[in-house]
């Protein structure tokens, strides 16, 4: 079943050309030239329930635009979208009932006020049942463990409780569809462990709807399957991520700590295979093509020819991926 559906979706902005020094500004009040910027030209996607999508872009590609259109506070210049059946921006007040949002930058927690109290007006807000909210509240402060900090002022919580809190009050109501626009930023690491722990537990357990935009790989690796990557206003991937890191992860890099080398030749041509990027007395990392060898094969080898102490296998990061896509785009 589908949850959201996006057809040629546009939204432009307009404005006028701002032009530096004081007789310029004075000229633009007369005569003022009108800019036109194109934030999302024409895209097109479709999310089923229960599904969690990341939804990533460099700074400026649309991502915000198009999570305001979904959740209803901008209206696009062109298109449709669909979110459960409803128009965002055209039947707001029904709709706000079944999704939730977490914007990283934004509270709606009260500040002066304990996390509890701000669930109380929640309660009051959405008309949830007393007995359903008790259960939902006990659940979700269970999953994120933050009881303890329920009835401290909001201002008083570390930056890493508060999105625990923000999260359980974008949850309260069970909405169908959560969108999260960078709910990690600042958050420290453990923190971001178990934020992102908890949201595939709300996904696995209530079948929650999850698009998730953010600058941080980590997040998309770690909770999403699918990724929708877009560039300048144009979706320039949309499918399975594993998929994507297999066409375009095609090196993997391997930390080797030793006390000794007990085969001078064999622990040389293995090293040969590959690029060399740190070369220290009992350490080497060493950057292989997925092409060139087989990887199990090449730790066996180094096994046999070292006393080996450490092994360490990385792949290269999503970060890389994007990029490659890019270029891929460009030329």
């Amino acid at each position: 079943m589908e949850a959201i559906t996006v057809k040629k979706l546009r939204r432009v902005y307009k404005g006028h050309e701002r032009k530096e020094g004081f007789v310029a500004a004075i000229k633009s009040l007369v005569a003022r030239k009108k800019v036109i910027s194109e934030a999302l030209k024409g895209i097109n996607f479709t999310i089923n329930q229960g599904e969690i999508v990341g939804f990533v872009g460099p700074n400026g590609a649309g991502k915000s635009t198009t999570i305001k259109i979904l959740s209803g506070v901008l209206y696009p210049s062109e298109g449709d979208v669909r979110v459960l059946g409803y128009t965002p921006w055209l039947e707001r007040r029904k709709y706000v009932k079944h999704i939730g949002a977490v914007f990283g930058q934004k509270s709606q927690l009260w500040w002066d006020l304990p996390p509890a109290d701000s669930f109380q007006l929640s309660r009051e807000m959405y008309a949830i049942p007393a007995q359903e909210f008790e259960e939902r509240l006990r659940t979700l402060t269970n999953l994120l463990a933050v009881e303890k900090v329920m009835y401290r002022p909001t201002r008083e919580l570390s930056l890493g409780e508060r999105m625990k809190c923000e999260f359980i009050m974008a949850l309260l109501h069970n909405p169908q569809v959560l969108f999260l626009d960078e709910p990690t930023i600042g958050v420290d690491a453990i923190a971001k462990d178990e934020i992102r722990e908890f949201l595939v537990e709300v996904n696995k357990k209530f079948r929650t709807t999850i698009l998730l935009t953010t600058h941080d790989m980590d997040d998309i690796e770690e909770i999403c399957e699918r990724i929708i990557i877009i560039d300048n206003g144009t979706i320039v991937y949309d499918g399975n991520l594993e998929k994507v890191k297999k066409k375009y992860l095609t090196c993997k890099t391997v930390d080797v700590e030793f006390t000794k080398i007990k085969n001078q030749k064999e622990f040389a041509t293995i090293l040969s295979k590959g690029t060399v990027l740190e070369d220290r007395k009992f350490f080497k990392s060493v950057r292989f093509e997925r092409k060139d060898v087989d990887i199990p094969s090449v730790l066996k080898q180094l096994m046999n020819a070292a006393d080996v102490v450490d092994l360490t296998v990385h792949e290269s990061r999503l970060e890389h991926v994007i990029k490659e896509i890019y270029k891929e785009k460009e030329k």
